[in-house]
């Protein structure tokens, strides 16, 4: 049994600049926890596979194509592979959010 707590997971560098940790990785799940700051997003971006986007804390925007969705705890967005994406943090408070890539790249 391999047990991974989020809360000792060292940050992974990202092109966004936000604090993301990767907390479980084989070819095919990948699973990242991230966290956004008030008025910090993720910069627009596709991926080569499909992915999903769980929120754990807060509120935050999501942005997929031309659609724009507000998240909350216990929410999960669907994101195609290939489409624009992108999330935001307009609030006042933390957002934290899973995203699961399958397969992973």
């Amino acid at each position: 049994m391999q047990v991974i707590r989020a809360t000792t997971q060292q940050d992974s560098p990202n092109p966004h600049g936000v604090k993301a940790q990767q907390l479980h990785g084989t070819e095919h799940v990948q699973v990242t926890l991230i966290t956004l700051q008030p008025g910090e997003s993720l910069k627009t971006h596709t991926t080569p596979v499909d992915a999903f986007f769980y929120a754990l804390e807060g509120e935050g925007i999501v942005e997929i194509a031309e659609e724009r969705e507000t998240m909350t705890a216990d929410t999960l967005v669907h994101s195609p592979k290939g489409i624009p994406h992108r999330l935001l943090n307009e609030g006042d408070e933390v957002f934290r959010f899973l995203v699961v890539k399958t397969p992973a790249r």
